[in-house]
C-alpha cells in the first residue's frame, strides 16, 4: 500500500496556485476547483481542493529537504514570510513553519533517518 496523495481546501485557487509554485512545486493539473502538484523529488503529489469562503482546514502538511536552512533562506528571498524560523525539535526533526494563503499549516523539514526509524521506533 502506498499514500497517494494528500488534499488541502483553498479559498482562493489563483492565489494558492501561485503560492506552491513559489514554493517549488510543479503544478501537473489546473482545474478551476482541483490542482495537483508534483514535488520536485520523489513520486509525491498533493492537490488543492477549492472550498467554501468559511469553510475551515485543521490538517499540517510535511514538506521535507536535506537543505532545510537553505531552502527557507531562498523562500524568505522570494517574499515567503516563516511563522517559526528553521528549529532542532525534541523528536529530532529539524523544522520550519509557515500557513499558504488559506491559513493550511505547512511544515518544511528535515528528518534523515530519524522520519522513519527514530530512536523510539516500535519493535516489529
Amino acid at each position: 500500500m502506498n499514500l497517494n496523495q494528500v488534499t488541502l481546501t483553498v479559498k482562493n485557487m489563483e492565489e494558492s496556485v501561485a503560492f506552491y509554485k513559489t514554493l517549488g512545486f510543479t503544478i501537473i493539473v489546473a482545474e478551476d476547483h482541483y490542482s495537483r502538484f508534483e514535488c520536485p523529488e520523489g513520486d509525491a503529489t498533493f492537490s488543492l481542493y477549492l472550498g467554501k469562503p468559511d469553510s475551515q482546514n485543521n490538517s499540517v502538511i510535511y514538506f521535507e529537504h536535506e537543505d532545510l536552512d537553505a531552502w527557507v533562506e531562498d523562500l524568505k528571498q522570494k517574499g515567503i514570510e516563516f511563522v517559526q524560523e528553521p528549529k532542532d525539535q525534541p523528536y529530532l526533526w529539524r523544522e520550519a513553519m509557515l500557513c499558504d494563503p488559506s491559513g493550511n499549516e505547512i511544515k518544511l523539514y528535515w528528518a534523515g533517518e530519524n522520519r522513519k526509524n527514530p530512536p523510539w521506533r516500535v519493535k516489529a
